[in-house]
C-alpha cells in the first residue's frame, strides 16, 4: 500500500446559497483546489453527499459533477454514509490511491439543504435514523440527543451550564473563521435562554444546517512534491459502525463506532490521543461534542466540563478542539461536513488557517459521525514539511 498525501483543497463558506446549484457550489470548491495546484489531470472523483436525492432531485452526482468540471471520462461516483458521507468519501479516495488503482483523485462533499423546505429537510435528515424503530414513532435527532443529554447530566452530575460553555467556545472560535455560517460570539446566558427545542436542548446547543462544498486532492506521498510545495500525509484513518437505533446500545453515553474507529486510526498512525495537537470533532449538538471528546480519549468519562473550564480544549491545552468553530458555529452541511473537517485540519498543519491557526500544529484528527453514532470515521493527518 502506498502512503497518501493531501496536496490541495478548496472550500465554500457554509451558508444558504440560494443562487447556487448543487453543481455550481461544488464547482467553486473544486476550482479553488485545482487553481492553486499543479494538477493537470484527475483520475477519479469521489463525492460524499446525503440529501441530494430528496432535496435536489438528483442522483448520479458523480457524473453530474465530472461533466460540470470537464473531467470526463474520469471515474466518478457518490458515497453515502448519512452525516458521515464526507469523511467516508475521503476514506474511499485514500483507498483508491493507496492501492495504486488511481494516482490523482479529487474527493470531498457537497450538500444543498436550502433546496428543501422545513418539513422536507427535517424528514431527509431524519432518514439517517432507524426508519422503522425510531423515525416511525416520531423520534428526531434533537429528541434522541436530548435523551442522551438528560441521561449524561443525571449519571455524571454535570451542570447544564457546562454544555452552554462548550457552545460559547465553539462560537468564539468560529467568529474568526471566514467559512463559518454563524461567525459571531455568544454568551452562556444566550444559550440557556434561547428557544427550547427538546428539553434540555435549546437552539444554541444545536448546529445549524446549511449549504456547503469542500474538495481535496489526493496523490501518492512520494509524488506530492511534483504537485505542491505544501502538503500533509494521511497517516491514519478508519471507519466503524454501531447499532443504528440508540435503544439497542449497551452504553447510551458512548459512541462505540467512535471508540473503535479512533483506536484503529491511532494504531495505524502509531500515535496516542496525547500526540494530537488539533482536532475537529463532530458536535451536531453540545452533548455530541462532550461524548466525542471522551470517546476519542481527550477526556475521562464525565470530566469534559472540568477540562473545558480549565482551558484544556483551547490552544496550549490538551488539544485545540474545533478551531474552525465546529459544526456548532462553522455549520453542518451534512454530506460535506466530514470533508470540511479534514480540510480544516489540513489547513492547520499547512499553516494556512489564518486567524484560527493553532501554533506549531503537527498532528491533527478529524472525527465525522453518521446518524446518532451509528457510524464514525476518524482521520489523522501529519504535517510533512
Amino acid at each position: 500500500m502506498r502512503r497518501v498525501a493531501i496536496i490541495n483543497y478548496g472550500l465554500t463558506k457554509v451558508d444558504k446559497h440560494w443562487k447556487k446549484s448543487l453543481r455550481g457550489l461544488f464547482g467553486d470548491a473544486a476550482k479553488a483546489a485545482l487553481n492553486n495546484s499543479k494538477v493537470t489531470n484527475l483520475d477519479a472523483l469521489i463525492i460524499g453527499n446525503m440529501c441530494a436525492s430528496d432535496l435536489s432531485d438528483q442522483n448520479n452526482i458523480g457524473a453530474l459533477l465530472a461533466d460540470y468540471l470537464c473531467i470526463t471520462p474520469a471515474t466518478a461516483f457518490r458515497v453515502e454514509a448519512a452525516c458521515g458521507s464526507g469523511a467516508a468519501a475521503v476514506l474511499a479516495a485514500y483507498t483508491a490511491v493507496a492501492s495504486g488503482m488511481y494516482d490523482v483523485v479529487m474527493t470531498g462533499g457537497i450538500e444543498k439543504l436550502s433546496d428543501g423546505v422545513g418539513r422536507d429537510t427535517t424528514l431527509s435528515l431524519g432518514k439517517a435514523a432507524d426508519a422503522e424503530y425510531e423515525l416511525f414513532y416520531g423520534s428526531s435527532f434533537v429528541s434522541l440527543n436530548a435523551l442522551l443529554m438528560n441521561h449524561y447530566m443525571h449519571i455524571h452530575h454535570t451542570p447544564r451550564d457546562a454544555f452552554a460553555d462548550f457552545a460559547v467556545l465553539m462560537h468564539k472560535n468560529g467568529s474568526k473563521n471566514p467559512y463559518a455560517q454563524l461567525p459571531f460570539e455568544i454568551t452562556r446566558e444566550m444559550v440557556l435562554r434561547s428557544d427550547k427545542i427538546a428539553d434540555p436542548i435549546t437552539l444554541y446547543d444545536c448546529a445549524p444546517v446549511g449549504d456547503g462544498a469542500a474538495a481535496l486532492i489526493l496523490c501518492p506521498l512520494e509524488e506530492a512534491s511534483k504537485y505542491s510545495d505544501n502538503y500533509v500525509e494521511i497517516s491514519g484513518l478508519a471507519g466503524a459502525t454501531d447499532t443504528i437505533n440508540v435503544s439497542s446500545r449497551s452504553d447510551l453515553l458512548s459512541f462505540n463506532s467512535t471508540v473503535i474507529a479512533a483506536d484503529r486510526a491511532y494504531k495505524m498512525a502509531k500515535i496516542t490521543p496525547r500526540d494530537v495537537d488539533v482536532a475537529e470533532i463532530h458536535d451536531t449538538f453540545t452533548i455530541t461534542g462532550a461524548i466525542s471528546l471522551e470517546d476519542l480519549g481527550f477526556s475521562e468519562k464525565g470530566k469534559f466540563n472540568k477540562l473545558l473550564a480549565e482551558g484544556a480544549f483551547e490552544p496550549g491545552g490538551i488539544v485545540a478542539v474545533n478551531p474552525s468553530g465546529g459544526l456548532k458555529s462553522r455549520g453542518h452541511p451534512v454530506g460535506a461536513t466530514g470533508a470540511y473537517q479534514i480540510v480544516e485540519v489540513a489547513m492547520q498543519l499547512m499553516g494556512d488557517a489564518g486567524k484560527t491557526q493553532v501554533p506549531d500544529a503537527e498532528i491533527g484528527l478529524a472525527q465525522n459521525i453518521g446518524g446518532s453514532g451509528s457510524s464514525t470515521f476518524v482521520t489523522i493527518l501529519r504535517r510533512s514539511r
